[in-house]
């Protein structure tokens, strides 16, 4: 049994003291075969503990309906890390930010149109109840105090960045002690004042999240929490990238130094992220400044180990400035694991297509509705959403407006694309109709929803209505596709071909492995849309960037044959992927 106690400016582990040197790692980013690669990796980097979040999401997909299975076996990854001799922080926070899909909050929540999201809001409570009633029983056998790994647990996430509702923060608190936690609490966020006020709580441990000028972020935290440790639970070593920008890096030097001014302050440290992994399915997140704007697939971060599990530049400096710290020798650190390989598998024809429009009744469930409404009205957490109607003609030059579009909308006229209107550049389409009239679609995808911020409730899909010109369009047809089953869509072999044609279009090719090996899907001459392996949602690819290949690691392929599916919305010449042995961030 390890109690973590913090006492008289440190931190006393069995009442010896005891420096946290911790890196993140999220469980649900990195697959299950992979826990333990990246846990040794982290040991051999001379940390003695591994942070995680997690998901509401990922835990609690339908409302009542609870997972805790593949990549949200949680309980078997923080066993793995105290079986591999890691320490663990887990942030179960009810929200957890993470530039993951609503910061961890589950769609389904949006349903209930006056529930208020993280304070005293009696409705919301009573769905974290639930939640934690099922997760914290999960968790309580892994306590320290009771012989598991976990020393430490947090309270909600960078709640000072959100509200000053500290009575929610407190009951969230209660809510962990009552139900059998009795390991060290904190709460962590920003270094500023208005943060430090409304996201602590008397008598619980703060700490601060930042990734440069420690001194000063620690001086600002001495003003509130005079006696108690330093510790930066997020120190933000890298950072992650929205679509449409470039990718980030920072320099290893520098990440380095500030490590080291940390530690020699007496900090503890935890690094955000450590190991950034990957974004699968529709699980990115997206933020919202002054517009809106999505996260990519891969959560590489620029992290000291790469998206898929390499050694950096970064990992070196930090690996030097530990050993210098501890007075050892870098080759008495634990062992680098056995190396995975990276594989080749060339190029891939993807033979077999299905327009999306011509199997829509088959993909969906449709239902009838006077005005647009969003998925989560329909029950509809992720994925893409059609909106069908007739307009009447004739018509000339009219302008289509998509009022407060969720995130990006592709226009058809009788199938004939129109246009796209997208949430940070929403301009109206300019539409002719025909005297007979004509039939409007309009293909609606969910980039991620809002992880940080006011934006946070962001409903997906068409959230307020369609008009031509001033007038409001009625009476619609809407085809929610969550594209959770690939085995569903209906695919046929025909010479004819779809390239070129800017219509929403799957594709599906066959490969054989004989050697299972790390790979990297590149869609050069694609444009935009998702990629499954093996019934296995990769996540979203994008000409625009940065990203330029989506990894895809060795235990996702099989033995034989294996199956690639690409939901294109727009237009390839060219139906070819290439699985390559080199990521391209960008």
């Amino acid at each position: 049994m390890a109690i973590l106690e913090a006492k008289k400016k440190q931190f006393l582990l069995d009442g010896k003291p005891f420096q946290l040197l911790s890196g993140a790692i999220h469980y649900f980013r990195v697959v299950p075969e992979y826990w333990e690669d990246r846990l040794l990796k982290l040991k051999a980097c001379g940390f003695n503990t591994v942070e995680t979040y997690l998901p509401w999401n990922l835990h609690e997909p339908q409302e009542n309906v609870f997972n805790f299975h593949g990549l949200a076996d949680v309980e078997q990854f923080i066993k793995l890390a105290g079986d591999l001799g890691l320490h663990v922080i887990v942030r179960p926070s009810p929200y957890i930010c993470a530039e993951w899909e609503f910061g961890g909050l589950p769609a389904w929540l949006l349903q209930y149109s006056s529930m208020k999201l993280r304070c005293m809001d009696t409705m919301y409570l009573q769905k974290v109840d639930r939640y934690y009633d099922e997760l914290i029983p999960r968790l309580t056998p892994l306590l320290s105090t009771n012989g598991g790994p976990i020393l430490a647990m947090q309270i909600e996430n960078e709640y000072g960045s959100y509200g000053n509702d500290t009575a929610y923060l407190t009951y969230l608190r209660d809510g962990l002690v009552k139900r059998g936690v009795d390991v060290l609490l904190f709460t962590s966020d920003g270094p500023e004042d208005g943060m430090l006020q409304g996201g602590t709580v008397p008598g619980t441990l703060a700490t601060v999240n930042f990734g440069s000028k420690p001194e000063e972020a620690f001086e600002k935290f001495r003003e509130y929490r005079e006696d108690e440790p330093l510790f930066c639970m997020e120190y933000w070593n890298g950072w992650f990238d929205h679509w449409l920008k470039p990718h980030h890096t920072r320099d290893a030097g520098d990440v380095a130094d500030v490590f080291d001014r940390m530690l020699r302050a007496g900090a503890s440290v935890n690094f955000y992220m450590f190991h950034g992994g990957t974004n699968f399915g529709f699980y990115n997140g997206a933020n919202y400044q002054e517009k809106y704007e999505a996260t990519i697939t891969s959560y590489d971060y620029d992290s000291p180990l790469s998206e898929c599990g390499d050694e950096t530049e970064k990992y070196r400096a930090i690996r030097t400035v530990i050993a210098n710290y501890l007075g050892k020798a870098e080759e008495d650190f634990p062992a680098w694991p056995a190396p995975i390989a990276k594989k080749s598998y060339g190029h891939i024809a993807l033979i077999d297509k299905s327009d999306m429009f011509h199997h829509l009744s088959a993909l969906s469930a449709p239902v009838k509705r006077t005005s647009p409404e969003p998925m989560e009205k329909l029950g509809q957490n992720y994925g893409f959403i059609v909106y069908s109607t007739h307009v009447s003609g004739p018509r000339s030059g009219e302008m289509l407006h998509l009022q407060e579009v969720h995130d990006r909308a592709q226009v058809f006229l009788d199938g004939v694309y129109q246009g796209t209107v997208e949430r940070w550049d929403s301009r109206p389409i300019q539409l002719d109709i025909p005297a007979q009239g004509a039939k409007l679609d309009i293909v609606v995808e969910n980039m991620g929803r809002v992880n940080y911020g006011p934006q946070l409730k962001d409903y997906k899909g068409i959230t307020e209505g369609v008009r031509l010109n001033n007038q409001f369009l009625f009476d619609w047809m809407i085809y929610p596709l969550p594209l959770d089953n690939t085995a569903a869509i209906p695919f046929d072999r025909s010479p004819k071909g779809v390239e070129g044609l800017n219509r929403p279009t799957f594709y599906r090719g066959e490969f054989t492995v004989e050697e299972a090996g790390d790979t990297f899907v590149r869609l050069d001459g694609w444009s935009k849309g998702v990629v499954w392996i093996n019934g296995f949602n990769l996540g979203r690819y994008w000409e625009k960037g940065p990203q330029r290949t989506l990894y895809l690691p060795a235990p996702l392929l099989r033995v034989g044959s294996n199956e690639i599916i690409v939901f294109e919305l727009h237009h390839t010449e060219k139906a070819v992927i290439e699985l390559t042995d080199t990521p391209d961030l960008g």
